[in-house]
């Protein structure tokens, strides 16, 4: 897994970096088939002062773009909502890798609906 950080209007500490790596190993455990993951994180002039610190993730896999973005007023905040939000994508796309090599038998159909006749 390769891992890109930009960072606009801030510097990129330590500290952020392995938080960042850490949330990111947690969405590893679930689909370990991920190419690239490239992280933006910017600070904003908003008005809005729960909205200044974004944190924006697109994650690479095999046949797939997944994309999330999060806004709070703390930088760590916003990396851990946009990782939930990957993690959800993700486990969707494994559920559709899961399912499609799997397919269900008509056998299977029938004993879950028994009204259908096949």
């Amino acid at each position: 897994m390769k891992l890109i950080i930009h960072s606009h209007h801030l510097e990129v500490t330590p500290s952020l970096k392995i938080h960042l790596e850490e949330k990111l190993h947690l969405i590893k455990k679930h689909f370990d088939q991920i190419i690239q993951i490239n992280a933006s994180l910017v600070v904003d002039k908003a008005q809005e002062k729960e909205l200044r610190q974004s944190a924006e993730l697109s994650l690479h896999v095999m046949g797939k773009d997944l994309f999330a973005i999060a806004h709070h007023e703390d930088l760590y905040q916003a990396i851990d909502q946009a990782v939930s939000k990957l993690d959800k994508q993700i486990i969707k796309v494994k559920e559709k890798v899961k399912n499609h090599h799997r397919p269900i038998s008509a056998k299977q159909i029938s004993a879950n609906n028994p009204g259908l006749n096949l």
